[in-house]
């Protein structure tokens, strides 16, 4: 249920990045999307008993550059996908569409 993009030209990001911010304002663009990202989804997701919503949770690893969003519920690709009995009531990718737009933007910014 993992969904990811790539960023192409990191070489040329990575040295204008140096140039004009610290790292430590990456990680804070990785670690705000991140925490939206996980906020969308949670209001996105539907609610019976409201353990889904609870399931989804953010994590960062690598030392900050990388954030998850992620529903650990065992049912939760079965909600967003659907099955052969019930529709689909995606919560995921909705929120995963808009945040990637706003990530990139974040990103950006820093480049100038």
């Amino acid at each position: 249920m993992a969904k990811s993009f790539k960023i192409t030209g990191l070489n040329k990001l990575s040295s204008k990045l140096k140039k004009n911010v610290t790292m430590n304002d990456v990680k804070q663009v990785v670690k705000n999307n991140t925490a939206e990202l996980t906020n969308a989804a949670q209001r996105n997701a539907p609610v019976d008993t409201g353990f889904l919503k609870r399931s989804i949770v953010m994590e960062l690893a690598n030392g900050g550059y990388v954030g998850r969003s992620i529903a650990a519920a065992e049912y939760a690709s079965y909600i967003e996908y659907g099955t052969r009995f019930m529709a689909s009531q995606p919560f995921m990718a909705p929120a995963y569409r808009l945040q990637k737009k706003k990530f990139k933007s974040d990103l950006e910014r820093l480049m100038k």
